[in-house]
C-alpha cells in the first residue's frame, strides 16, 4: 500500500507555517507541518526580538501593513487560548531633535492612515512621564499603546502543539531535496528519501524560500539574509524600561531598540546586516560596541555589566521590501509565503488567514470541524506561584519541588514536561521552559537536564544535542576508564 495522500503540506515550521497549519487543523482535512530542523521554530523564529508591532512602520498600501494591523489584534484571543506570555506595553519610538520630531509626525499619520487607534505624538514632558529612565536629551517620540511583547519561540510551541492536538502530522528532521508532480498531487522527496504525498503545498520555509519554489519549477525570487544581533540583560538590569523603545527608523531597518521582554529581562538590538550565508548566526565584537552604544544613548542606564549573552538571527529578505504571498503562477495548487520578515510575527496570524483564503481560492474544500479545540491546558511554572501555592504544587507532585535551573527557577516537573511534549534537544527545553535562559546561561543546570533527559527517553546521555545535528554536548566517554 502506498503512503497516504495529504490535502496539504506546509514546508516550514516556523512562526507562519504553524500559524498556517494551527487555523487549517480548524477543518476536516488532512494536513502535515514539514520542518528540516530538529524542532519546531528553529529557524528564523527563534532568533526573533518577540515584538507585537503597532501598524505604523509600513504604508498603507502593503501587504505587511494590513496583515500586520490585523495579526496585532488577534494576540489577545491567541493568549487566552494557547497561554503563551504575552503583555501589550506598548511602543515608543523616540526623537532626539525636532528634525526627528518630523518624522515622528510621519509615522504618527502613517499609523492613522492605516487605521491604528491609540496614537499619540507626545512631547518631552510626556515621554519623561511614560518612560522615567529615558535619555534626558530626547525631545519627544511617538507613543502606540497597541504594541507588545511576547515569548516568539513558545507562541511557535504553542501553535505547532494545538494544531497536532487537532490532528495535524508534524514531521520534522526532514529536508526537502526534490519535489515530483503525479497526478493531482506533489510528492515531496527528503535527503533520506522519506516521501510525503499532499495535494496542495504552502511554501513557508522562511530563509530557503526561493530553494523550495526553484524545487517546483516555480517562481524564481531570491531571499537575502538580513543578520541581526542581540545582546541580552540579566533581569536585575536597571535599563529595563516599561515599553519598547525604537529610535528613528532608517530605509533597511528598525534600529537598534531596548526591550522588555516578557519574562522581565532585557534584550538589545539588532542589527541589520545583508549576508552572504543566510545561516550565519556569529556575533562580533564590532556589532557589541554599536548596538550597546547605541541603546545605551537611549536608556543611560544600560551596562555592559549586566550583558550576560548574545545571539544573531537571520531575516529573510527579499527584493521589494514586502511580503510576497500568492497563489504560484507557474505551479497548480502552491501557494508561496517569502520574504516574511518584520513584522512577520506580529502578521502571523493574519498571515494563515489569508492563506487559508488563498487555499479555498485555489481550489481546497474547507468544511469546518465542530471537535476543533483551539485552547491548550495551560502550563505552570513554579516561578510565577506564591509560597502557599508552590507548596500545593509539591504536594501533588514532589518534582515541582526540585529545582533544576536556579537562575529561572524552572523545576524538574516543567523539564519533565517539555521533554514529554517532544522536545529533546537543550535549546527546545530552553525554549520550552526558560531552563538555561539565566544569568549563568545552563552553567549549572545543563547536566542535570542531560541526566533528566536520558532517564525520560531511555537514551545514552552522549546522545542528546543542544540543537539537532552534530551538536552534540558531551564527546568521549564519561566516568572511570576501562
Amino acid at each position: 500500500m502506498g503512503a497516504k495522500t495529504h490535502d496539504v503540506a506546509i514546508i516550514g515550521a516556523g512562526v507562519c507555517g504553524t500559524a498556517i497549519a494551527r487555523a487549517l487543523s480548524a477543518y476536516h482535512i488532512k494536513t502535515i507541518l514539514i520542518e528540516k530542523c530538529v524542532d519546531v521554530g528553529f529557524g528564523v523564529s527563534k532568533a526573533n526580538s518577540g515584538i507585537i508591532h503597532g501598524g505604523f512602520h509600513h504604508k498603507a498600501d502593503t501587504l505587511k501593513a494590513k496583515l500586520e494591523i490585523m495579526g496585532n489584534l488577534m494576540f489577545e484571543k491567541l493568549h487566552y487560548e494557547l497561554g503563551f506570555p504575552f503583555k501589550r506595553v506598548g511602543i515608543l519610538v523616540v526623537a532626539f531633535s525636532e528634525e526627528e520630531m518630523s518624522i515622528v509626525e510621519y509615522l504618527y499619520g502613517q499609523g492613522i492612515a492605516n487605521g491604528v487607534e491609540g496614537l499619540e505624538v507626545c512631547n518631552a514632558r510626556r515621554l519623561r512621564y511614560l518612560e522615567p529612565h529615558i535619555n534626558p536629551d530626547a525631545v519627544g517620540a511617538l507613543f502606540a499603546p497597541s504594541g507588545g511583547i511576547i515569548e516568539p519561540y513558545r507562541y511557535v510551541f504553542a501553535l505547532a502543539e494545538c494544531a497536532a492536538q487537532n490532528g495535524v502530522e508534524l514531521r520534522t528532521g526532514f529536508d526537502v531535496i526534490a519535489v515530483e508532480e503525479k497526478s493531482g498531487h506533489y510528492e515531496l522527496i527528503s535527503e533520506n528519501n522519506q516521501r510525503v504525498k499532499a495535494k496542495y503545498v504552502v511554501n513557508a520555509a522562511g530563509l530557503h524560500a526561493d530553494k523550495v519554489s526553484r524545487l517546483f519549477k516555480a517562481e524564481r525570487f531570491s531571499i537575502h539574509g538580513r543578520k541581526g544581533e542581540e545582546y541580552l540583560l540579566d533581569r536585575n538590569s536597571e535599563a529595563f524600561p516599561n515599553h519598547v523603545l525604537f529610535p528613528l527608523p532608517s530605509k533597511n531597518s528598525k534600529g537598534i531598540l531596548v526591550i522588555p521582554t516578557v519574562e522581565g529581562t532585557t534584550m538589545i538590538g539588532p542589527t541589520a546586516e545583508m549576508v552572504e550565508e543566510k545561516d550565519d548566526v556569529s556575533t562580533t565584537a564590532e556589532n557589541l560596541e554599536k548596538v550597546f552604544t547605541q541603546a545605551k544613548h537611549m536608556t543611560p542606564s544600560v551596562s555592559r555589566k549586566d550583558i550576560i549573552t548574545s545571539f544573531a538571527g537571520t531575516r529573510p529578505a527579499l527584493k521589494g521590501n514586502d511580503f510576497y504571498i500568492d497563489i504560484s503562477k507557474k505551479r497548480p495548487r502552491f501557494i508561496q509565503v517569502a520574504g516574511v520578515q518584520s513584522p512577520g510575527l506580529t502578521a502571523s496570524p493574519a498571515i494563515a488567514e489569508y492563506v487559508k483564503d488563498l487555499l479555498k481560492q485555489a481550489g481546497l474544500k474547507l468544511t469546518e470541524k465542530d471537535s476543533f479545540n483551539p485552547r491548550l491546558e495551560k502550563t505552570v511554572s513554579v516561578r510565577k506561584q506564591s509560597p502557599e501555592q508552590a507548596a500545593q504544587l509539591i504536594d501533588t507532585n514532589p518534582m515541582f519541588g526540585s529545582i533544576v535551573c536556579r537562575c529561572e527557577t524552572v523545576s524538574e516537573a516543567e523539564i519533565v514536561e517539555a521533554i514529554r511534549k517532544g522536545h529533546t534537544t537543550l535549546d527546545g527545553i530552553k525554549f520550552y521552559t526558560r531552563a538555561g535562559m539565566g544569568r549563568c546561561q545552563g552553567g549549572f543546570c545543563t547536566y542535570k537536564i542531560l541526566k533528566i533527559l536520558a532517564r525520560e527517553t531511555g537514551k545514552d546521555i552522549r546522545e542528546f544535542t543542544k540543537r539537532g545535528g552534530g551538536s552534540f554536548e558531551i564527546v568521549g566517554k564519561i566516568g572511570k576508564k576501562d
